[in-house]
């Protein structure tokens, strides 16, 4: 279980690393010019903000179990992914359901680390 649990957690790192670093990256205007899924409007910093939590989100998926330093972060920083999707899933709904749908297989993805990244940590570490 810990293989898959690793194998998860490494591709929504780089998901999330691949979003929100776009999301760092490209000027706000052209952000929010872009066709789908970003067809629903949001104020640019607003967006900005979501690129930096899911950087730091990635980083705390992958970071405190790779160098086994408190590794509570993990499950904690899969929370704050799955709130980002929860937000994903209700802005995407306004776009139909096909457009809600890779949200939330993401957010149940980081539902089911958060849970077993919980269950595995050692009581002491948390």
């Amino acid at each position: 279980m810990n293989i898959v649990l690793w194998i998860i957690q490494v591709l929504l790192a780089l998901l999330f690393l691949f979003a929100g670093g776009m999301k760092l990256i490209l000027p706000i205007d052209v952000l929010t010019s872009m066709g789908p899924p970003n067809q629903v409007q949001l104020p640019g910093l607003f967006i900005k903000f979501i690129g930096v939590c899911e950087v730091l989100g990635a980083l705390g998926l992958i970071l405190p179990g790779l160098f086994r330093v408190k590794t509570w972060v993990t499950p904690l920083a899969a929370v704050g992914l799955v709130i980002i999707m929860g937000g994903a899933v209700a802005v995407s709904l306004k776009l139909g359901i096909g457009a809600a749908l890779l949200p939330f297989v993401v957010g149940l993805l980081l539902v089911f680390v958060a849970y077993r990244r919980w269950r595995v940590a050692p009581l002491s570490h948390r």
